[in-house]
């Protein structure tokens, strides 16, 4: 009896894109995975990144020439509010954990979830270190996209990968053309098969174990609707309505009104949100010292927040007043014991927010050694240098005034 037809490229993509949720940050690795964002319609709400740097971006479609390609060498062009990105930023992006799904097509996995990646299976015993590894390690699901077997027959599911692996899939999902088979802390679960294909056919072409869904069905290749998620709200108040107790809050602006988010910060007072720790270069001076503010008006500032006893801890470079004799609202607070304050050189700040915006969790600077804003403070001498350790700095929310 003749085997079942296997899933041509096209299906298998079909396939992988009903893993996709608008609203999320899809990474387009090499090969296969290449196909999926042509299988979706325009304005599914799904961001796809290729590792060429594209990032939101379509197939080609009708359009005489490309923006761009991705990382297959297909012509894309960008939607609107798309991008290009760096080598050095589309790793930070990856590595900061940016990236919801990524898709990628190894050449063979391990029953354990290890993979190498397909350009492994060119050169044995050079392991090209590239995207797949940074996905492999930061992205929240992992969908693998490759034949069962190889050119020459063989599983292309194995015990242990005879390539380097450059990746391992912890929890996820391997979709072949055959089959899909979801990876669990207990092994490989085998949970779907194509048309015309028994689990038994697939089991017998599989190198390892396979677990038999109890609710083993066929594979479904139509792409359900997806609409893009909403981003604009009517008031400032709906827009930090689901900020919960206990946040970190970053908000924008210096010592004067210019760049201060105040619609959003009159929002988050009157939202009433608690126990938050607050990150700005400054914190509450805007009111004390005038700067930039009409005259006979007040400063909308900071302030407004700890006077509302919402703030635990406020993080900033410059938390005090330059006149001793107006103290700002932090600075009382603080002398009553209401408020934490944690003092950062500016430029540290900045890095430590940057820093967390590449996946980057800690560094070593020379700013502020041997002072009292490093006491206590891990050091390390580096080319005979002391330099001091800060941590990256990540918020749950950042308020940002817009035009």
């Amino acid at each position: 009896m003749p085997a079942p037809d296997r899933l041509d490229d096209r299906r298998i993509a079909l396939r992988a894109a009903r893993e996709l949720v608008s609203g999320e940050v899809a990474a387009v690795g090499p090969g296969l995975p290449g196909l999926v964002p042509g299988l979706v319609p325009a304005g599914s709400g799904v961001t796809f990144v290729s590792d060429s740097g594209a990032v939101g971006y379509g197939p080609l479609a009708n359009s005489p020439m490309p923006d761009f390609t991705d990382s297959s060498g297909r012509g894309v062009v960008l939607s609107p509010g798309g991008t290009v990105l760096s080598t050095v930023d589309l790793a930070g992006m990856t590595r900061a954990g940016y990236v919801d799904i990524a898709l990628l097509q190894p050449f063979q996995v391990g029953e354990h979830g290890t993979f190498s990646h397909w350009t492994s299976a060119s050169t044995p015993g050079l392991l090209p270190a590239g995207t797949s590894v940074e996905l492999a390690g930061a992205a929240r699901r992992l969908v693998l996209m490759l034949p069962h077997t190889t050119p020459d027959g063989r599983p292309a599911i194995l015990p242990e990968c005879t390539h380097p692996p450059d990746g391992v899939l912890r929890q996820g999902m391997i979709i072949t053309d055959i089959a899909v088979i979801r990876v669990e802390p207990d092994g490989l679960v085998l949970t779907e098969v194509a048309p015309g294909w028994r689990s038994g056919d697939v089991i017998a072409l599989t190198a390892v174990p396979l677990m038999t869904s109890p609710s083993l069905t066929e594979m479904d290749f139509d792409v359900p609707a997806l609409h893009p998620v909403g981003k604009v709200y009517p008031t400032g108040l709906d827009a930090v309505r689901d900020m919960p107790d206990g946040s970190t809050v970053m908000i924008d602006g210096f010592a004067g009104p210019g760049g201060m988010p105040h619609y959003l910060m009159v929002a988050l007072r009157d939202h009433g949100a608690r126990d938050l720790t607050m990150v700005s270069s400054t914190a509450g001076i805007a009111r004390v010292i005038g700067f930039g503010t009409p005259p006979g008006r007040q400063a909308i500032d900071h302030s407004i927040l700890i006077e509302n006893h919402q703030i635990r801890k406020a993080i900033a470079s410059y938390p005090v007043s330059p006149s001793p004799a107006r103290p700002s609202a932090f600075e009382l607070a603080w002398q009553q014991g209401e408020v934490e304050i944690e003092v950062v050189p500016q430029g540290t700040l900045a890095e430590r927010i940057r820093a967390a915006g590449a996946g980057v969790a800690a560094f070593y600077t020379p700013t502020g050694v041997g002072t009292l804003l490093t006491e206590g403070k891990e050091t390390r001498i580096i080319g005979g240098k002391e330099y001091v350790l800060e941590p990256a700095l990540r918020a749950d929310y950042c308020l940002i005034r817009g035009y």
